[in-house]
Order: structure tokens, then C-alpha cells, then sequence
């Protein structure tokens, strides 16, 4: 059985998948056939069954997933900025999917973690893991046309504004997250 704060992230987390899926999804659909169109396609496809992951697991841990008004990726645009191209776009995507999978890890470590909790993160962090990949790699295949400086900068501008946004309005996720350590221990 879960507890409300179970509830709360899994279904924090199931919103946040997808969220990711709906713009993928979108971004995909507006490029032109290559390895980008290909691997945002993938990209969207994982985070969609990543939300059909969470689901599931709510609902084998015998809940119902949480309407939850906002995402994590809602607060970016307020604190960063609108991305102006796509190599902006794939500088914020590495820094996100980082914050994810640090989370994730993070949530695996707890003590006495439900099987289909820790199943589902596991199952996801390795999705998570390409994502980190080929958004780096295709960062770095963007150097000539943009340059190692201006990807650094953007990289560096979007982290900062994952910070902000991170210590703004995590702050509920945190404390849910604390809730559950203290009470398995």
C-alpha cells in the first residue's frame, strides 16, 4: 500500500512524463527527416510509456494517479527563458533529464522501497540513461554550427534555471521524499 506522499511523487512523476511526451512528441513532429527526428521520436515514445509505467504502478500499489495541475518542465520558461532554437531546446533536455535521473536514483535508495516502485525506476532510469546520450552527442555534433562556447553558455544558463526552479518549487517533493525516509527507518 502507499501513503499519500507515495501517491503525491508517482503521480508528480507520472505528470511530469507526460509532459515530456506531449512536447517531444510536438518537437518531432516539426523536424525534418534525420537522426534529431529519429531520436526525439524515440524520446517521445519513452517518455509516454514512461507515464504508462507510473500509472501501472500506482494502480498495482492499489491507487489512482493524482490530477496534478503542473509539471516540473512548467517552471522552466518562467525561469530560463523561451528556448530560440533547438539547440537551446536539447541544452535544456540535457539538463532536465539529468535532474531526472538523479531524482530517480535518488527515490531507488530509500529504505524499504515497494518492488514496483523500485521495479519502474529501474525500468526508467535506463531509458533515462539514452536520453542523457544522445542529447549530448547531438550537442556536440551542433559545435560547428554553433559553436562549443554558445552550447556551454546555453548549458550553463539552464542549469541555473533548474536550480532556481528546483529550490522554488520542489519544495513539496522534498519534503514528501524526507517524510518517506524518516518513516522507514
Amino acid at each position: 500500500m502507499m501513503d499519500e506522499n507515495d501517491l503525491w511523487i508517482l503521480s508528480y512523476y507520472r505528470v511530469s512524463e507526460i509532459s515530456g511526451a506531449l512536447f517531444f512528441g510536438r518537437l518531432a513532429r516539426s523536424q525534418k527527416p534525420g537522426a534529431i527526428q529519429h531520436d526525439l521520436t524515440k524520446h517521445f515514445s519513452d517518455e509516454a510509456v514512461h507515464a504508462w509505467y507510473w500509472t501501472d504502478c500506482i494502480e498495482r500499489l492499489g491507487g489512482q494517479p493524482l490530477k496534478l495541475q503542473e509539471a516540473y518542465q512548467d517552471q522552466y520558461l518562467s525561469a530560463a527563458g523561451m528556448p530560440a532554437n533547438l539547440m537551446e531546446i536539447l541544452a535544456i533536455t540535457q539538463v532536465f533529464e539529468r535532474r531526472v535521473i538523479n531524482q530517480y536514483a535518488r527515490h531507488s535508495q530509500l529504505p524499504d522501497l515497494q518492488t514496483e516502485i523500485l521495479d519502474t525506476l529501474s525500468r526508467i532510469m535506463v531509458d533515462e540513461k539514452w536520453h542523457i546520450q544522445w542529447v549530448g552527442d547531438a550537442l556536440q555534433d551542433m559545435v560547428p554550427e554553433y559553436g562549443k562556447e554558445s552550447i556551454d553558455a546555453a548549458v550553463k544558463r539552464y542549469w541555473k534555471a533548474d536550480q532556481e526552479v528546483y529550490q522554488k518549487t520542489l519544495q513539496e517533493h522534498e519534503d514528501r521524499i524526507r517524510h518517506l525516509v524518516q518513516k522507514r527507518r
